[in-house]
């Protein structure tokens, strides 16, 4: 019978995140694969769990995941874990998964820290609806397109950045997109931890005295929601708003707004709707 692929979410700064669940799972397994073994190791000091330990990274994903397969098929148990926060979500764990699935191994997720997460629920933009881009691309021509991309999101946009690449990427974001809204989550869990909020030039003009790790939260673009919804029948128009949690008087606001007619007239095609 094969063994089951655990992926542990680890804390992304304070110790003191780490499930109970968690700790059960990473006393428990069999071999535990970090992405940086001397960094888990503190983890697991900290914790008093004493595991074989096995480098996964980026790096060595494709050839070490047969690896851990050939001991997943033979009754291990694995947990597969990251310097920080959740396996696959921009760290190693996405290209075993693929494998797991295609040898029918089980696969249990283990809940806990997510950065993005975390700097999305403070960040004051809208949660309903998130875009989540990772790493930015450094090659300059993939990196162009990518902000055509960016452009053009009417959604809460989020951003991993190296912190020696966050001016850049900041002055990027300018250059691209205008001097829009954007929350910088600063140091999540940490001692420092802090949000900064304004327009990306305003905070521009705050980052040399400011360092750590950082996320970047763009608000999404409401001019791009706002035509996409003219380009709406009315009546598709109406359920949309619905789904927002709007009422009927709000709606038919927005739509007479949208059409450039009057109020009344929207209101009748919609008298007997609740």
């Amino acid at each position: 019978m094969s063994g089951i692929l655990y992926l542990v979410a680890t804390p992304i700064g304070n110790l003191e995140d780490i499930t109970l669940r968690a700790i059960n799972v990473l006393k428990e397994v069999d071999l535990i694969a970090a992405e940086d073994t001397r960094h888990s190791l503190k983890l697991l000091n900290h914790l008093e769990i004493s595991k074989p330990l096995f480098s996964y990274h980026r790096h060595n994903e494709e050839v070490k995941s047969d690896y851990l397969i050939d001991k997943l098929l033979n009754g291990e148990n694995i947990a597969i874990i990251t310097d920080a926060g959740t396996p696959a979500i921009s760290d190693p764990g996405e290209f075993i998964v693929k494998k797991a699935i295609e040898n029918n191994i089980t696969i249990v997720p283990i809940p806990g820290c997510c950065a993005l997460i975390n700097a999305l629920i403070c960040s004051g933009f809208d949660t309903r609806e998130f875009a989540f881009y990772g790493f930015l691309p450094l090659n300059k021509k993939i990196r162009a397109n990518k902000f055509e991309q960016l452009k053009k999101e009417n959604k809460t946009i989020i951003l991993y950045e190296a912190p020696h690449k966050i001016i850049t990427t900041l002055n990027d974001i300018y250059k691209n997109m205008g001097d829009v809204n954007i929350v910088l989550a600063r140091e999540l869990t940490k001692i420092h931890e802090s949000f900064l909020r304004g327009t990306v030039s305003e905070l521009i003009s705050k980052m040399e005295n400011i360092k750590g790790e950082m996320i970047i939260l763009i608000e999404g673009n409401q001019k791009v929601e706002e035509e996409e919804k003219e380009n709406l029948s009315i009546e598709e128009q109406y359920e949309l708003y619905k789904k927002e949690g709007l009422n009927k008087n709000e709606i038919i606001k927005k739509i007479a707004k949208n059409n450039g007619v009057k109020k009344n007239d929207i209101y009748m095609q919609f008298i007997d709707k609740e």
